[in-house]
């Protein structure tokens, strides 16, 4: 399994010579110049990810790391702990929304525990019972911090032995907007106020509540924006870790890993901070509803193809690309060329 620095190791610039050659196959196919737009420019990206003009995405997975979180205590969620277990069991069993889209988008979901309170037949990677309440203390130690980390590297290396060429990251954890939020406001360096949501339906009393309480863990454990380690293990949660892992695993490997909602783009962020490089690996899907979705998209360079109005979560976001993606592989790899045809080219213009 490779480490945390070793996966750092790996991460290599896209190829560029192949990227190339695929937007010279994009100007060859017959249709206008760039019409498909996003959907072009993910192609070329995938391209230079797995440095072959041979895309192939048909095999693709979910993955929907789990985990529990302290900071439920306080009152900042409008359900109990219980439901991550039940959720993340529905998972198993084909019954919840992103189980269903991903039968229909031809992708195979694959639930982790990383750190759920309760022990359940969900496929384990633990790390702890759940974390800290990080109103009273650090949400997990530094050492946890870096295991749910490689949990996620880890995953991302045996997908891609399992032949998966195409990821797309998800989670279950009941209190993790609130984790999310507090991660936010430290990596982006903006007010806890700005970058809070009401999750799944907080009343106001309760979005206040929320608000005061990351507030409380930022200013009292001073995480470092320059280490999101640091941050994860201070106020984040072993979800949000295992997804930073799936992003610099896939980085490491060579597989395109596409970002679903709020949560998910947080793990994003600092699996950038880790390694700025993995960046180029990733794939925005949708804009959560959640106040800070279009400050980390925009502080990731990236513009998001989906504006459903979701906020769900559990990586039904990034599981609706799949279909868009294999629509645009299928038109780059099997469309006829202007030459095919005897059409003339459309030309570039100034």
């Amino acid at each position: 399994m490779l480490t945390l620095k070793e996966a750092k190791a790996l991460v290599k610039p896209l190829d560029t010579q192949s990227m190339e050659a695929a937007e010279k196959r994009w100007d060859s196919i017959a249709h206008p110049l760039h019409s498909l737009g996003l959907m072009e420019d993910l192609v070329v990206q995938i391209v230079g990810i797995t440095r072959s003009q041979d895309i192939n995405i048909e095999k693709k997975a979910l993955v929907s790391m789990c985990a529990d979180n302290g900071v439920v205590e306080e009152g900042v969620t409008q359900t109990g702990q219980e439901i991550t277990a039940l959720v993340a069991e529905n998972f198993l069993k084909g019954d919840a929304i992103s189980s269903i889209f991903s039968k229909l988008a031809g992708a195979d979901h694959f639930p982790i525990d990383v750190g759920m309170v309760s022990d359940t037949k969900v496929p384990m990677k633990k790390v702890a019972y759940g974390t800290r309440n990080m109103a009273k203390e650090p949400a997990m130690t530094y050492e946890q911090a870096v295991q749910s980390i490689q949990a996620g590297i880890q995953t991302a290396e045996e997908l891609k032995e399992k032949g998966y060429g195409l990821l797309a990251t998800g989670e279950m954890g009941i209190g993790n907007t609130t984790t999310s939020s507090a991660m936010a406001a430290v990596l982006l360096n903006q007010p806890v106020e700005a970058v809070t949501g009401r999750g799944a339906g907080l009343s106001t009393a309760g979005l206040e509540k929320k608000i005061q309480v990351i507030g409380h863990a930022i200013r009292t454990y001073k995480p470092d924006p320059a280490d999101p380690v640091d941050v994860l293990a201070k106020v984040g949660g072993f979800d949000i870790g295992g997804i930073i892992g799936l992003f610099l695993g896939g980085a490491a490997v060579g597989i395109p890993v596409v970002i679903d909602g709020f949560i998910s783009g947080v793990a994003a962020l600092a699996a950038a901070g880790i390694c700025p490089q993995a960046k180029d690996y990733m794939i925005a899907s949708h804009v959560s509803q959640e106040p800070a979705a279009h400050m980390i998209l925009e502080a990731l360079g990236k513009e998001a193809f989906l504006h459903g109005h979701m906020c769900l979560g559990e990586g039904s976001g990034a599981v609706a690309l799949f279909p868009l993606l294999d629509m645009a592989a299928a038109v780059y790899q099997k469309m006829s060329t202007f030459c095919d045809i005897h059409m003339d080219e459309y030309k570039h213009l100034d």
